[in-house]
């Protein structure tokens, strides 16, 4: 997907070391210090146990890296094998993926950025042909989800400490919070 910048901000699909160890660090920060869903380690550092299957779609501060969406449109999708007839819970789509990280650094969270994101990663949908993506959303962000249009489904997934909730998004209703964005 095309890089786009404004002013010294850019987004971009993630394609070097740097943006990746980045990209690892940022879900450390927010998987592991924030939500507690993995365990410490030294190298504050956790990688996707899908990286290899993801793209990154990313927005940085010159060189820094402060958000992500992560997507996967490879087959089986984690959520899968965490529900039982996973497929009954989805409407009708053409093209599916599942969205394995939707962050922003701490500090940048409540600003124009995450609209920002969210643009970058709709006309990733479009372009890619995309029309329902599914995710496993942290309970902790639920108003946001909702207010993205996300529809939740099937039971809890996750553990104790760090429960998620199965949602799909439809195409229409992200193109409808987009829209708002315009305004």
């Amino acid at each position: 997907m095309k890089e786009k910048s404004f002013i010294n901000f850019i987004f971009k699909t993630a394609d070097n070391e740097d943006e990746f160890t980045q990209i690892h660090r940022l879900n450390y920060q927010t998987f592991v210090e924030e939500i507690p869903q993995h365990e410490r380690n030294e190298e504050e550092t956790l990688k996707d146990k899908f990286h290899e299957k993801n793209t990154y779609l990313i927005l940085k501060k010159e060189t820094e890296l402060i958000g992500m969406v992560c997507t996967c449109d490879k087959r089986p999708f984690s959520i899968e094998k965490k529900l039982d007839d996973f497929e009954s819970y989805l409407p009708k789509y053409k093209h599916i993926f599942e969205t394995r990280l939707l962050v922003l650094k701490k500090e940048f969270r409540g600003m124009t950025f995450f609209g920002g994101l969210v643009k970058y990663w709709y006309e990733y949908w479009l372009e890619k042909g995309f029309d329902l993506t599914v995710v496993s959303g942290t309970l902790r962000q639920m108003k946001l989800y909702k207010h993205l249009g996300f529809i939740p489904f099937g039971h809890l997934v996750g553990t104790k400490e760090a429960p998620y909730q199965p949602m799909y998004l439809t195409l229409n209703n992200l193109k409808k919070y987009v829209e708002k964005l315009k305004r």
